[in-house]
């Protein structure tokens, strides 16, 4: 079984890498193989609708100058897809949504079933909006959304500043033992729980 990670933040090893990190440590740990992919600094175009993967059967995007199809032949691969983002303006990254967007229209049938989940990084507002927007398109793909303890949402500003947010990586931890409780579940036919941690609050007003 196996994980992929999108690391939908230019910075490589910024917030959101924190998070992801935390989640794929802890896949790793109840035997899931995972993958981080960064979606790095280089621009990723946005679809433009010109219906050509649809039309001559590619599984891909017509376009193959970024990202998008090297991410999509990874998808063959995967079992379960964690998409993470910081928060700009209340929304994803511009590129991890361009990326999502042309990777679901021209390859979705590589990402039907598979479960999966967001998660979204800031330093104080807008996450409730922008984990939305990332969740939904697994629900228009067939997608079983995998919950934790909490919105998958983990707070930090300057760069490695969401180690200190420890209800925000509970949270990870949590997402990941239930993603994979749920995909032994589905190859092996595990019927155990998965185990919860101590719920361990932490509130920014002292």
């Amino acid at each position: 079984m196996k994980v992929l990670l999108i690391n939908g933040s230019p910075r490589k090893n910024g917030n959101t890498f924190v998070a992801l990190k935390e989640a794929a440590d802890t896949l790793e740990k109840q035997g899931v193989e995972t993958e981080i992919v960064q979606i790095g600094a280089k621009p990723i175009r946005g679809c433009i609708a010109c219906g050509q993967c649809a039309a001559r059967g590619l599984g891909r995007c017509v376009f193959d100058d970024d990202l998008c199809n090297r991410v999509v032949e990874k998808l063959d691969g995967a079992d379960a897809l964690i998409v993470g983002s910081p928060v700009y303006y209340g929304q994803p990254n511009g590129s991890v949504l361009s990326l999502i967007q042309r990777m679901f229209f021209s390859a979705g049938s590589k990402v039907q079933n598979k479960p999966a989940a967001a998660v979204c990084v800031c330093r104080r507002g807008g996450a409730t909006a922008a984990f939305q927007t990332l969740n939904m398109p697994f629900q228009m793909m067939n997608m079983p959304v995998v919950s934790s303890q909490y919105w998958n949402i983990v707070y930090g500003r300057s760069e490695g500043e969401a180690a200190l947010d420890t209800e925000g990586l509970q949270t990870m931890r949590t997402m990941a033992n239930n993603m994979a409780w749920l995909l032994k579940k589905i190859h092996t036919g595990e019927p155990n729980l998965p185990e919860r941690e101590p719920w361990q609050p932490m509130n920014f007003i002292r």
